[in-house]
């Protein structure tokens, strides 16, 4: 398949029934997002512009193994309490999150593909909790979670990223910059002191707010260290995670 095959709107009821019909597995990856503050500087939609982007290179990836990997439509609302003090953020109730996402992944089952993967960047511990709880309800095992919340994927990424520090700082604003530049403002970002407030720790501490944890602009770490490259790498690193857990379910079955 082409790039853009991966892309499931580049499929017709007649192209998307000859894949299945193939003997080589038919996946489908779902981008998972939300609707939430990213600083100053950073779209409302950045979660779902991270996995979007980290899909479409984990399809590549899983096509050069003989997959045909197809990335859905994302699903950009979430759990999003914690940045509840500030404009923008957007949450749904975790029950009717997870309800959705296992309507969403018994329908493609039902449409003939053999597995489901939820591609989660939304790191709300409640938000992650309500996209497994989807997954764990497929019939056969055939849904799985690709998310970096999971220490195994944690370990492989930036510094930044393992210290919590990481709310629109340089792990995020960088791979924004690589996959979607006209959705982060330069110059607001190059202007934007380091915040050193890791967040993991402060939900450890049963810190449950963005201002209350001291993310007075909605971010933690240091966006003005953001660059397309490390971007580019923090992606290649969110596909072989994806393509990880896909692999090994199928393997699984």
């Amino acid at each position: 398949m082409s790039g853009r095959d991966h892309d499931i709107f580049a499929h017709t009821t007649d192209s998307f029934a000859r894949l299945v019909e193939s003997p080589e597995p038919v996946v489908i990856l779902i981008p998972v997002g939300c609707v939430e503050p990213h600083g100053p500087h950073l779209s409302l939609g950045t979660d779902t512009v991270i996995s979007e982007a980290a899909c479409a290179r984990a399809a590549r990836a899983l096509a050069a193994d003989g997959v045909h990997a197809l990335v859905a439509p994302a699903v950009p609302y979430g759990v999003t309490r914690c940045a509840a003090s500030f404009p923008g953020a957007v949450s749904v109730d975790a029950d009717a999150l997870t309800r959705f996402l296992r309507a969403v992944i018994d329908g493609w089952l039902e449409t003939g593909a053999d597995h489901v993967c939820l591609v989660n960047n939304h790191l709300e511990p409640a938000h992650d909790e309500a996209v497994r709880a989807a997954a764990a309800g497929a019939p056969g095992g055939r849904a799985s979670v690709a998310c970096p919340l999971t220490r195994r994927w944690a370990r492989t990424l930036s510094d930044e990223f393992k210290s919590g520090e990481c709310h629109a700082g340089q792990y995020e604003t960088s791979i924004v910059q690589w996959a979607r530049p006209d959705l982060v403002d330069g110059e607001v970002r190059r202007s934007l002191p380091a915040v050193p407030v890791s967040l993991s720790r402060q939900l450890e501490n049963g810190v449950t707010d963005f201002v209350k944890m001291g993310l007075e602009h909605a971010y933690a770490g240091d966006p003005a260290a953001a660059s397309s490259s490390h971007g580019d790498d923090m992606l290649d690193r969110l596909a072989v995670m994806i393509a990880t857990e896909v692999r090994e379910a199928l393997d699984a079955r």
